[in-house]
Parts: C-alpha cells; sequence; structure tokens
C-alpha cells in the first residue's frame, strides 16, 4: 500500500509576517521558510501508518523552485521513503495545484492520498476537495483520527456540531486537522540518510496544465494597529467612552 503526501513549503509560522513595501505581497527574502503545519502533519500521519505495518511506501511531492527540496529532504528525514519535486518559478493557483496532483496520483497510484487541510499563506482549503473531484476519489477532510484497513479507511472528521466518523473506500484522499498527531522532530541520523533517499525533479511544465493565474492580486495591508487599552475608574465612566469614544451604545 502507497500513501502519497503533498507538501508545501511557507513562511515559518514562528515568524513574523511582513507586507513588501510596493503591497505586492509579504516579503519572504531572508526571511525563514518551512514546511506547512498542517503539511507536516500529514507526513507525521502518513509514517505513522508505515510504522504499523498498514502501509508500505510514503512518498511526498511538492510545488516550487528549488529551495522546495529543502522541504522534502526534512520529509525524508521525519521518515518518507522518497520526494519528488515539480519545478516550477510561480507558485500555481489552487485548481492547477489539483490537476498537477492528479496526474501524479495517475502516474503513483497511490492507496491514500495525505494533504494539509489548507496552507497557512494563502489559507484557501481548496486543493484537496478539488482532487477528490478530479480523481472521483471519495475525501474526508479535517481529519483528527485516522484508522486504514485493507479496503477502508475511517476518518472522524471536525465539524461545528462536534465529530463526525466517515468510512471511505480505499483508494481516498484525507486532508488533516490540527489534532490529528503532533509531527516528530527529525533526528540527525535520519538527516543524515535523508540525503541518499531519492528525490525526482519533474519540470511543471511536462504536465500541460494552464498555469496562467486566473485572479490578481490587487494590493496587500497589514492589519491596523490597535489602540492600546485604557483604564477606567467607574461604570459611567465605562458608559460614557462606549457611548461617545466608541460609540457602540
Amino acid at each position: 500500500m502507497k500513501v502519497l503526501v503533498a507538501v508545501k513549503r511557507v513562511v515559518d509560522p514562528y515568524v513574523k509576517v511582513r507586507v513588501n513595501k510596493d503591497g505586492s505581497g509579504v516579503e519572504t527574502a531572508n526571511v525563514k521558510m518551512s514546511m506547512n503545519p498542517f503539511c507536516e502533519i500529514a507526513v507525521e500521519e502518513a509514517i505513522r501508518l508505515k510504522e504499523s505495518g498498514s502501509v508500505d511506501e510514503v512518498v511526498v511531492v511538492s510545488i516550487g523552485d528549488k529551495a522546495v527540496q529543502e522541504t522534502l529532504r526534512n520529509a525524508l528525514a521525519l521518515g518518507a521513503d522518497r520526494a519528488i519535486h515539480i519545478e516550477a518559478t510561480l507558485s500555481p493557483e489552487p485548481l492547477a495545484v489539483a490537476k498537477i496532483l492528479k496526474a501524479m496520483v495517475e502516474k503513483e497510484q497511490p492507496t491514500l492520498v495525505l494533504l494539509g487541510k489548507q496552507s497557512i499563506d494563502t489559507d484557501n482549503n481548496q486543493v484537496a476537495q478539488m482532487l477528490a473531484a478530479l480523481t472521483s476519489r471519495p475525501q474526508g477532510t479535517f481529519a483528527s483520527k485516522v484508522a486504514l484497513s485493507s479496503e477502508h479507511v475511517e476518518v472522524t472528521r471536525e465539524i461545528d456540531g462536534g465529530l463526525e466518523t466517515l468510512k471511505l473506500t480505499l483508494p481516498a484522499i484525507i486532508s488533516t486537522d490540527l489534532r490529528l498527531n503532533e509531527p516528530r522532530y527529525a533526528s540527525l541520523p535520519n538527516i543524515m540518510k535523508a540525503k541518499r533517499k531519492p528525490l525526482d525533479v519533474i519540470d511543471i511544465d511536462s504536465f500541460g496544465v494552464d498555469l496562467i493565474p486566473k485572479h490578481q492580486m490587487l494590493e496587500v495591508l497589514a492589519p491596523k494597529e490597535r489602540p492600546a487599552g485604557v483604564k477606567v475608574a467607574n461604570v459611567d465612566e465605562l458608559i460614557d467612552k462606549l457611548t461617545n469614544e466608541a460609540k457602540v451604545l
């Protein structure tokens, strides 16, 4: 049984994001980058399934420039068996990503595809659902628990009203949520071993997917700074400020 895991390279979640001076996007030059946190969870789950004996091979794939290989090597150090780098100068839109992943699914024929539910840079939450539609595979989104058998996978997913459990017929597609697991850290010996694991590079143009953007980013703005709070002496002063300054009463 093979698992294909899609990962994305993003600005490290612990870095304070700054907007470019021209307002065209966020600053990425000389900024620490890392694997998208939801993608880390997907990689961790795939490795746990392999360690339990349910999965034979874990393949990770990512789209981006040469720097993406660092993220893929990290996934290999965590326990993935091999990696595929789809080389691209610009980040494609979600539908194009889904179409490229569809081609990878057709090539690799994985029993299970794991993706993070969303990336923290765009927060679109679209690729997993689009991929399921394109491949006509059953899907379980926002997974907080995954139980895999030979023919089915049970997915406990988080919904507004609590939890919902789905039984999907394999092959299937799952997007991971925060409470599914806690990703491990790569050990030094595994980091060294990852350098020798196979990493294939494929040019994005070979997929024949339309990469022309369908929407245009007009401007990116940083949130306005909030004024500092103030202490009031009594209820009357609070009501006065809410009425005359905040104008919420």
